[in-house]
């Protein structure tokens, strides 16, 4: 068989997180014990089919350490191969602990399973230094290192605003007689039910959206979900951006100077804006990027910005998209 021939395994694709806190001053990160490895490593584990890596990291987490999460700054993943040789890839994110605050995200979520001894026999919170000691696989250091430069630099404790553009809708031509009604085909429904578990795993507590009926009901099964009732801003519409351009910019720019866990759901056209708005809040050590080109986010896809108050004022710690598939 030629090397163009030759079956390329899929990736295994995995998720889990650094959980944190801070104790007297001091920042502390949570570890578990797997038996059948005999290692100390974070919680992770695999995707369920049709399920957002975001999602996962938090049910895994969830899982493992018995305590429920919210995602915060993506962390540095790691890349290996598995003793089969299938490579695998796995995604972690900083995670706080789930207060109060965060019941209509939790609300969202599936039920959770607890492992048996036999996977998780001991979960334990130690001092960062302590971590990176008791790590058992050097390469899991890595995304140690980067929650700690983000406590030492005061950006690890962030919240979330989400840009959603809304799911796919029916053409403009079948549904010439009233644009505000367009309706979302099947497969825009489906991106809109998948948006459920991303929105949720970055705790979202506040649901911002265009009334158009596109946008609504791409944030329709989340408020379902959590119980929310959705804020309509007529400012997020495609009409009034075009007529007044700084107004949909005033109707964004409140869920950046004072950060509150919201998905803001409009159309094509006005995310040009927000996306310079949010690029504004950006920094040279802003880990990810705004995209950059129209249409700026496919349908159904999500902006997620983690902004962190400073001294200096609101500024984006990290940036990352996500457009999770549809459930199976």
């Amino acid at each position: 068989m030629s090397r163009a021939d030759a079956v390329v395994p899929p990736v295994v694709q995995a998720a889990g997180g650094l959980p944190w806190r801070v104790r007297a001053g001091r920042l502390e990160v949570a570890l578990v014990h797997r038996p059948r490895y005999r290692d100390w490593s974070w919680p992770k584990g695999k995707l369920d089919p049709g399920e957002s890596a975001p999602a996962a990291a938090c049910r895994e987490v969830a899982e493992e350490t018995g305590t429920p999460v919210v995602l915060g700054p993506p962390l540095p993943g790691l890349r290996y191969r598995l003793q089969d040789g299938t490579p695998k890839r796995v995604h972690y994110w900083a995670v706080r602990v789930a207060t109060d605050a965060d019941a209509a995200a939790l609300g969202a979520r599936d039920p959770v399973r607890q492992p048996s001894v036999a996977e998780i026999d001991d979960v334990v919170w130690v001092s960062a230094g302590t971590a990176a000691d008791l790590l058992t696989r050097a390469a899991d250091r890595r995304p140690l290192v980067a929650l700690r430069r983000l406590h030492d630099a005061g950006r690890l404790a962030t919240r979330v605003l989400v840009v959603a553009r809304h799911g796919r809708a029916r053409e403009r031509s079948a549904w010439p007689d009233d644009e505000e009604s367009r309706p979302l085909t099947p497969q825009g429904e489906a991106q809109a039910r998948a948006l459920v578990g991303v929105l949720a795993a970055f705790g979202v507590g506040e649901v911002v959206t265009s009334p158009w009926a596109r946008c609504l009901r791409t944030v329709a099964p989340y408020a379902e979900r959590t119980g929310l009732r959705p804020r309509l801003v007529d400012a997020l519409t495609e009409k009034a951006y075009l007529a007044d351009r700084r107004a949909t910019l005033e109707a964004v720019t409140p869920y950046l100077v004072t950060p509150r866990d919201a998905v803001v759901c409009t159309h094509r056209p006005a995310l040009e804006a927000v996306m310079a708005l949010v690029g504004d809040a950006t920094r040279r050590w802003t880990t990810g990027a705004v995209p950059a080109t129209d249409p700026w986010l496919r349908t159904g896809e999500v902006l997620v910005a983690h902004v962190a108050l400073t001294a200096n004022g609101p500024r984006v710690v990290a940036l990352e998209t996500h457009r999770p598939a549809r459930p199976r």
